[in-house]
């Protein structure tokens, strides 16, 4: 018999598509304890987190559907949605 326990990839859901994927595919965008909403790229900051794919569309839909501004509790600056943009486009 085999004893190797499998590991469990955590998954979190895309706010802009609504999908599951593995939480390291996502781009997660955080709100500090602040009140201050930045780009966590390690995943590990504390905080409140949202998660989107690396999707311009998956963004854009997230944004005009107010999700990620109700998920994480405040209002998404343009600057931030700019900075996310960035993120996306860089990844290409």
């Amino acid at each position: 018999m085999d004893n190797k326990k499998v590991k469990k990839i955590p998954q979190r859901k895309c706010l802009g598509c609504m999908n599951s994927f593995p939480k390291k595919e996502l781009i997660r965008v955080l709100r500090l304890p602040d009140g201050e909403v930045t780009i966590d790229l390690t995943g590990k900051k504390s905080g409140r987190g949202a998660y989107i794919c690396k999707n311009e569309a998956c963004l854009k839909k997230a944004i005009k559907s107010k999700r990620i501004a109700s998920n994480l509790e405040v209002e998404i600056s343009d600057d931030i949605v700019n900075q996310l943009l960035k993120e996306l486009n860089s990844d290409e």
